[in-house]
């Protein structure tokens, strides 16, 4: 069983919410999960940080070997990279 970290979407028509999920690879989007371990709001692009996730759970995931998706990861790194920006 390949374990994939993922988004999968929530909230509304128009307003999406997205939760960073640990899920096997071949449930669906919106399917079955292993655990919630975050969240992404686009709403709040403008303000600091949008994506919201537990370092603790996705290290332990990613140590027993799960994937995270592409667009997880580049969102990663840019979390990574307004933390350790200079607070204005």
């Amino acid at each position: 069983m390949a374990v994939h970290i993922r988004l999968t979407r929530a909230g509304t028509k128009k307003k999406p919410f997205y939760r960073v999920v640990v899920t096997d690879q071949r449930a669906p989007r919106g399917g079955r999960f292993l655990e919630n371990i975050g969240t992404f709001d686009p709403s709040k692009e403008t303000k600091d940080n949008p994506l919201a996730v537990d370092q603790e759970r996705l290290a332990y995931w990613r140590g027993n070997g799960a994937v995270p998706s592409d667009t997880l990861t580049r969102l990663l790194k840019r979390a990574a990279k307004v933390a350790a920006a200079p607070a204005k």
